[in-house]
Parts: structure tokens; C-alpha cells; sequence
């Protein structure tokens, strides 16, 4: 359900209208990060169920790894972030790897190794974070951060529309579409929206501020694209996202 985005208009070696050279170099050509975040979750889903299969049916990496609120509040942090390498079905982690690898193989291409998996860690954190202050349930699945990653996408296309035209609109409209599809989805009985929503807002906040920011800039060989962004605007989108609800559980310790 998940699409890449296009490239801009005029990358890698393209030219523009006029006959001039436009040229893109990537921070990352290949998508090793998503690979090995792939390869990781479906490692952790083995050991789920060769755990099930010899311990009398008990999955011990969700016990000792699921968002599971009443020993979040005894310190057990890591549950905040840990839920993203665990699943509860073979056609959860394959959707779930399915729509990693589908905008993964995109965005890190764009956002670079160290960028790309900040955001994914961060979409894990605010996801299951926002679903410990409003859902009582246990819940697993990478889609916390997978929803940082869907909502990141419609950031850089937005953020960098004059560099795709005519087709922005319609890719916006395509995204928004394919949130609003699985956030209804997300209504049924089992399914964890709060982990979704906390997700996208995230993964939202953090690209505003630290995704890449395309300027078109004369180079000797003719136009570069070259991203903008700089550390100080990194910093200040992990604050924003990562902070925010690092308050978010601050506020469910001191109030449970």
C-alpha cells in the first residue's frame, strides 16, 4: 500500500529544460540501514517463534520486549522502543517489512545511514510512547515507526515541491489517502492507532526540522542539488519530536 516517492525533476545526471546538467549525489546509494533493519525484525520474530515452539507457548521476547505499561512504570524504559522489533503474526511482520522496505529503500536514499535510522528509532519511540499515555494495552509491531516514515516521505515531498513539479499535488494527495485508509483500518479491535498516530507525528516533526532540504546550486559542471540542512537543524528536530514525548511518558510516570 506503500509507494517511493519520484525523483525531482533533473537528478542524477538529468538535465533541465534548457539542455543544463543537473546533478544529485545521494547520501546513501544503498538502503543498508533498511536492510538490516529488516534482517533484525525478522531475527527477533524467529526467536519469538522458536521460543513459542520449545518454552510451552510463551513468546519471552514479548514478555521481556512488548509495550506492556505496568513495568514501563517500574523502569523497564526499553519497552518504549523495543516493540518495533516484535510481531504477532507472520502477516503482521510481513506487512510491516513489506512497507519498511518499500519506503525505507526511498527515504534513506535521501536522509542518508545515521539521519534515516534516527528517524525510524524516533518513530519508535514516539509511537509506543503516545500509545503508553492513552492505550492500557499491550501492543508489538513496527508500524510505530513505519508511520514516521510515511509521514517523513509527505514532509520531503512538501518541503521540496518546487523540485517535483505538477506531480507533488497528486503525491501528497496519493499519501494522505493511503493515511487516512490505514488509520481507519487501524479502528478495528487489536490494533494500536494511538502507536500509529505517535508515530506520524513524530516522524512528522522531526523531518520539518531535520529532513533534507534540496536547493538547486551552480556547480563548475553545471546545477547541483545539494541538501541544505544543517546540525543545528538536526538537533532542534530531534528536541521537538523526541523531546515532546519524552514529556509525554514524564507526565504518565507522575501521574500514575
Amino acid at each position: 500500500m506503500y509507494g517511493n516517492p519520484d525523483q525531482p525533476a533533473g537528478m542524477d545526471g538529468q538535465t533541465t529544460g534548457g539542455g543544463i546538467p543537473v546533478i544529485f549525489k545521494p547520501p546513501a546509494r544503498k538502503p543498508l540501514v533498511t536492510y538490516v533493519l529488516i534482517g533484525v525484525t525478522i531475527f527477533f520474530y524467529l526467536l519469538q517463534m522458536l521460543s513459542q515452539a520449545i518454552a510451552s507457548g510463551y513468546d519471552w521476547p514479548f514478555i521481556l520486549g512488548g509495550k506492556i505499561n505496568e513495568l514501563i512504570l517500574e523502569g523497564q524504559v526499553w519497552r518504549l522502543i523495543t516493540p518495533a522489533l516484535l510481531h504477532g503474526s507472520l502477516l503482521h511482520i510481513a506487512f510491516n517489512m513489506y512497507a519498511l522496505y518499500s519506503l525505507g529503500s526511498s527515504m534513506e536514499r535521501y536522509y542518508g545511514h545515521r539521519r534515516y535510522l534516527l528517524l525510524y528509532i524516533i518513530g519508535a519511540f514516539c509511537g509506543n510512547a503516545l500509545s503508553f499515555l492513552l492505550s492500557p494495552k499491550a501492543s508489538i509491531g513496527a508500524s510505530t515507526a513505519v508511520f514516521a516514515l510515511v509521514a517523513a516521505e509527505g514532509v520531503f515531498i512538501y518541503r521540496n515541491r518546487s523540485l517535483f513539479g505538477s506531480r507533488a499535488k497528486t503525491m501528497l494527495t496519493n499519501l494522505l489517502v493511503i493515511v487516512g485508509v490505514n488509520l481507519v483500518i487501524g479502528l478495528q479491535p487489536g490494533i494500536d492507532n494511538w502507536g500509529h498516530l505517535g508515530g506520524l507525528i513524530g516522524g512528522a516533526l522531526f523531518a520539518w526540522f531535520a529532513g533534507p532540504l534540496l536547493q538547486m546550486q551552480a556547480s563548475y559542471y553545471g546545477y547541483e542539488l545539494t541538501d541544505t540542512r544543517t546540525k543545528s537543524g538536526l538537533i532542534l528536530g530531534v528536541v521537538l519530536s523526541a523531546g515532546l514525548f519524552l514529556a509525554v511518558v514524564v507526565v504518565k510516570f507522575l501521574t500514575a
